[in-house]
C-alpha cells in the first residue's frame, strides 16, 4: 500500500489514505498543474472501467488504451485483488477525449446527476447513430428532436448511469 506522499511520488501530495494516494500519482501524470486549454470528461467507475470503456468504443469508435494498477510504479504496494483495476484509461477519436479510472477516492464512489457529458455531433445523422448506440440497455431521457436555438439535441443515461447529452448544432440558426 502507499502510504505517504512520498510513496505515490508527489511531493505536493496531502493524501494519506492508499486509494487517494494513487489517485495523487494519476493526476500527476496527467500533468495537472500545467496551463489549461482543454477540459475533458474523467468517468471514476466502481471497477468496472474496462468494461464501460469498451462499451464507449463500440458506440463512439477510437483507440483504447489502458493501465491497471499491476502495470503501475504503486503495483508492489497495493493488495493483489486490485492489479486489474483500471488507474487510467484514454478513448481517444478525431472528435472525442475520454478519459476513466477504477480508482475511487476514500469517500468512495457516489453516483448522481449533477454531470453530464456533451457530445457536440457534425451532423444529425451522427448525432442519432452515437444516440441509438449510447441509449442501448439505457435509458433515452430526452429523445432527438428539432429545438428553438436551432438544433437537434437529446438526452439519455447508458446502462453505466452516465448522462449524456447530445447536439447537432445547425449552421444559420442560434437562439
Amino acid at each position: 500500500m502507499i502510504k505517504s506522499s512520498a510513496e505515490c511520488g508527489n511531493s505536493n501530495c496531502r493524501f494519506t489514505n492508499p486509494h487517494d494516494s494513487a489517485l495523487c500519482y494519476l493526476l500527476s501524470c496527467l500533468n495537472f498543474g500545467k496551463p489549461m486549454n482543454t477540459i475533458t470528461a474523467y468517468l471514476t467507475f466502481n471497477g468496472n472501467c474496462r468494461e464501460a470503456m469498451q462499451y464507449y468504443q463500440k458506440c463512439l469508435g477510437g483507440d483504447l488504451v489502458f493501465q491497471t494498477v499491476g502495470e503501475s510504479p504503486f503495483s508492489e504496494k497495493m493488495p493483489a485483488n486490485m492489479k486489474k483495476y483500471i488507474v487510467h484509461s484514454e478513448l481517444k477519436n478525431p472528435k472525442v477525449l475520454l478519459f476513466a479510472s477504477d480508482m475511487v477516492g476514500q469517500k468512495m464512489l457516489l453516483k448522481g446527476n449533477s454531470v453530464s457529458l456533451a457530445l457536440n455531433c457534425s451532423s444529425e445523422k451522427e448525432l442519432k447513430k452515437y444516440y441509438k448506440s449510447l441509449s442501448s440497455d439505457g435509458e433515452q431521457t430526452h429523445p432527438p428532436e428539432e429545438t428553438y436555438w436551432g438544433a437537434i439535441f437529446g438526452g439519455l443515461t447508458d446502462k453505466f448511469g452516465t448522462n449524456w447529452l447530445l447536439n447537432y448544432q445547425r449552421k444559420n440558426k442560434r437562439y
